[in-house]
């Protein structure tokens, strides 16, 4: 089914990456092009170079990874064809039509402004800033490294706890007996930290020693006999190591200081009367 309200354009540049056009074409004419540069003409609407970028600019990504010559023709045919349909629009636009054209509109201009500033708040001094201020005070991890044997009844776990404790090899009992994801892997779980289990699972293993083997735990996933390979401290990471989540949260916090001082500079007022909330799903009132 075709939607109605967002024109689609995959199917349109499925079908042109058989034959690359105009752009292969006129490559040698590059250097003559702006922005302006007519591509076709829709009725009196140009279609310009400038409007093929932007479109570019929104393809899928599986799409953009494609050599533009391969995405030309589908481009230029999906603004014909918007283009053409979009002339069909007789007299006044619905209401609806301009209130969306509204929204999409503050929505691009709002995107564009958080952009911007989320580009220029990235640092290395700020990032920095951000590292010392999560990073400073933190001390030492203690980090677990265990495998575990996961079966549904309480007297299975006493049975697998008699087994391993006469010389059976945890590994390979795991593999046999346990049912959980980790069983083929020999109940392998690799290291992990505090918050990474449930507390019932947490709690015993804080209280193992290295090389030991549990009592039966029970949690919401059953009863599990664990055995605690080994424990080690783990250093704070390197700023190099977090980069990614330093970035994240000095944009996220030059964003949201952004939204503040914009509303705040705009001035919003509302009315002291108090609208319903039901009367998003009233659409009679588009008509």
């Amino acid at each position: 089914m075709i939607p109605t309200k967002t024109f689609a354009c995959a199917a349109v540049l499925a079908a042109s990456m058989v034959l690359p056009g105009f752009a292969q074409d006129a490559a040698e004419t590059a250097a003559d092009v702006s922005a302006d540069t007519v591509v076709a003409t829709v009725g009196e609407v140009d279609i310009t170079v400038g409007h093929m970028i932007v479109a570019f600019k929104t393809l899928p990504e599986q799409y953009t990874q494609l050599p533009p010559e391969v995405l030309w023709d589908g481009l230029l045919e999906q603004l014909v064809q918007q283009n053409a349909l979009a002339l069909k629009v007789s007299g006044e636009m619905s209401k609806e039509t301009e209130l969306a054209l509204e929204n999409q509109r503050s929505g691009y201009l709002a995107g564009d402004v958080l952009e911007a500033t989320a580009l220029a708040a990235v640092s290395d001094e700020k990032l920095e800033e951000a590292y010392n201020e999560m990073y400073a005070d933190a001390e030492p991890q203690r980090e677990w490294n265990a495998a575990h044997i996961l079966v549904e009844t309480e007297e299975e776990a006493k049975a697998v706890q008699e087994e391993v404790n006469a010389g059976g090899d945890f590994a390979e009992v795991a593999k046999v007996k346990s049912t959980g994801p980790s069983g083929p892997n020999g109940g392998a779980l690799g290291w992990f930290s505090a918050g990474m289990m449930v507390p019932e699972f947490e709690t015993a293993v804080k209280g193992m020693e290295a090389g030991g083997v549990s009592d039966p735990i029970q949690t919401q996933f059953g009863w599990h006999i664990v055995k605690l390979n080994e424990t080690r401290l783990k250093d704070k990471p390197t700023i190099e190591t977090v980069k990614d989540q330093l970035t994240e949260e000095v944009q996220r916090k030059a964003v949201d200081v952004t939204i503040a001082e914009a509303v705040e500079a705009a001035g919003v007022v509302k009315p002291e009367t108090e609208i319903p909330a039901s009367v998003l799903t009233n659409f009679d009132l588009l008509d």
